[in-house]
């Protein structure tokens, strides 16, 4: 029996190193596609969805909504009255003048026009939030551009065509349209904006309202007409709230704080809060919007 095993002891460890099945080689994986930038292109349309929900938000669809509704609401009990033709400049039914622009006389006085009535459909929320900074010494060199653009990276959180969503846009350059005092020129880049919508949005408003707001000295609100001021103009019916910080507030940011040496040079910036409120009033239930997100308003 030994000599048997003696034999066949050499036959196994032959065979120990070979594998039992046939094994066809690993696939060769191609190398991926590069765009104009050199950023890698997968091969499938990978589309980030949102990973968890905003608390701002729910605490919008949940309390402020209802609050909203409560507050703007307005009993119409008889229906409202038909709107007026506009007259035209021109008879429509002239050969002369059928195919001519024909513009309604005195405009179309948006401005002048009441809100819609008050439904549950129609309860003013935010739509989206831009924030806008420029700089004058940037029509002497892009190059000061960099700065702002990185910063308003790092705050927003925003990139062109993020997570896969086309409506993404990421950073902007502001550039000239006319000229304005003999240093904006048409065409020249003269600042950046970016727009934030969905839970960007609301992160962007918590940080706001909870680390910059706070810490910044001498803010006693955001200033506003007094009572006595026209709810029909062009800036009050428009249900956009804007208001402006120093180069100061810039470095009470969290994602500036933690690196604070990268961005040697501060600047301002323009925050513009944009509502679905339209007609006489919009701006005061936008302000109302956003004094239940925590912003104070302070009359002048």
């Amino acid at each position: 029996m030994s000599a048997q095993a003696a034999v066949r002891s050499p036959r196994l460890v032959s065979t120990a190193g070979r594998s039992v099945r046939r094994t066809k080689p690993a696939p060769t994986v191609k190398p991926l596609k590069r765009d104009e930038k050199g950023v890698p292109i997968p091969h499938v349309n990978v589309i980030v969805r949102d990973t968890h929900r905003s608390r701002l938000a729910d605490h919008y669809h949940t309390t402020l909504q209802d609050d909203l509704m409560y507050m703007t609401y307005v009993h119409e009990p008889t229906p409202r009255k038909p709107p007026r033709p506009p007259r035209l400049s021109y008879d429509p039914n002239d050969p002369y003048t059928k195919h001519r622009y024909n513009p309604p006389l005195g405009g179309n006085r948006w401005s002048k026009q009441p809100p819609p009535p008050s439904a549950p459909d129609n309860i003013v929320q935010l739509e989206r939030i831009q924030i806008h900074t420029m700089l004058k010494n940037a029509t002497s060199s892009r190059v000061n551009l960099l700065g702002p653009i990185m910063a308003l990276r790092a705050i927003s959180g925003a990139n062109e065509k993020a997570g896969g969503q086309h409506t993404a846009e990421g950073v902007e350059l502001v550039r000239g349209r006319k000229n304005i005092q003999g240093w904006v020129r048409p065409g020249i880049p003269v600042g950046v904006k970016v727009d934030l919508k969905g839970p960007q949005m609301y992160d962007f408003l918590s940080v706001l309202v909870e680390f910059v707001l706070p810490r910044l000295r001498d803010f006693q609100g955001v200033l506003m007409e007094g009572p006595s001021s026209r709810l029909d103009k062009m800036s009050a019916a428009s249900g956009v709230v804007s208001f402006g910080l120093p180069p100061t507030a810039l470095g009470l940011f969290p994602q500036i704080e933690v690196n604070m040496d990268a961005y040697p040079q501060t600047f301002g910036m323009h925050i513009h809060f944009m509502t679905n409120a339209k007609g006489v009033g919009a701006q005061n239930r936008a302000r109302a919007l956003l004094s239940g997100f925590q912003i104070p308003f302070a009359r002048s």
